[in-house]
């Protein structure tokens, strides 16, 4: 009996993973969603299910918690399923000065957007292997091409997942198992009023994206194989402007931007 190609999505319950999760649903996928909130991800389940005729299995976990990701894939082993496409997209920022802001809360930051993405992956990859098929998803930011001061962590952070998913994309080639880097600028999600945002239109909003396009270009890419996808031209030139200006005015740049951007 044919079954469905099975998607596992961290941060599930909003912003571009509540869209990538209809999308996979769209498209015949069976999910295991993973959020926090236990109400967001019934409802979210039961309303993929009843629309798209999938599967929807639902857990309600910290991936600050750094037993998370064993949890995960120790109830995965015990009902039997494989996972096809990982997609890792939960992740946070604060921000302030990295002098006066809680220690505590920059280590849960660099535990979900880093070691948790990480170890999911980890324990993940070999089945994928071995099955000679999967892909991988990581949701990065176009933060990830500059240093932020005022958000240091946070842009450091999103660094080491286009540079850690661009390495593996190219260790996995022959394997048949992809991984993209999704890299999307501004996105209205819920991200800027934890970080401290009082919007996230900066520049005007030329750099603002949809979180449904931005799911949508995500998912394009993540099955065309592509090693990185960066929604809108404003955007991409924006990363390639890091690259050729000199080295210490990005930096000057992203630090006005967030003083304005402040509460």
């Amino acid at each position: 009996m044919k079954t469905n190609p099975v998607a596992l999505i961290t941060g599930a319950s909003n912003g571009i993973g509540l869209e990538l999760a209809k999308l996979f649903a769209r498209e015949s996928h069976d999910l295991a969603l993973v959020a926090r909130s236990y109400d967001k991800l019934k409802l979210i389940a039961e309303d993929l299910k009843s629309t798209y005729g999938v599967q929807v299995k639902y857990c309600v976990k910290d991936l600050a918690v750094s037993t998370t990701p064993d949890e995960l894939f120790e109830a995965l082993q015990s009902e039997g399923g494989n996972i096809d496409i990982l997609v890792n997209n939960a992740g946070f920022g604060w921000r302030g000065n990295f002098e006066s802001m809680d220690i505590a809360d920059l280590l849960e930051m660099i535990q979900v957007n880093i070691t948790s993405l990480t170890h999911l992956t980890r324990l993940l990859l070999p089945g994928m292997i071995e099955r000679k098929r999967g892909r991988i998803l990581n949701i990065s930011s176009t933060a990830s091409f500059q240093p932020g001061p005022l958000m240091a962590i946070y842009y450091a952070t999103k660094a080491f997942v286009t540079s850690f998913s661009l390495a593996l994309s190219e260790e996995l080639h022959g394997t048949g198992v992809t991984v993209t880097a999704l890299c999307p600028g501004p996105t209205p999600t819920g991200f800027g009023a934890r970080a401290g945002f009082s919007d996230e239109k900066i520049l005007g909003g030329i750099l603002s994206t949809d979180a449904a396009w931005v799911a949508l270009e995500g998912y394009k890419g993540l099955m065309k194989g592509k090693e990185l996808v960066i929604p809108g031209t404003m955007n991409w030139i924006g990363t390639q402007l890091s690259r050729i200006l000199p080295r210490t005015l990005p930096g000057k740049i992203i630090k006005n931007v967030q003083k304005k951007r402040g509460t």
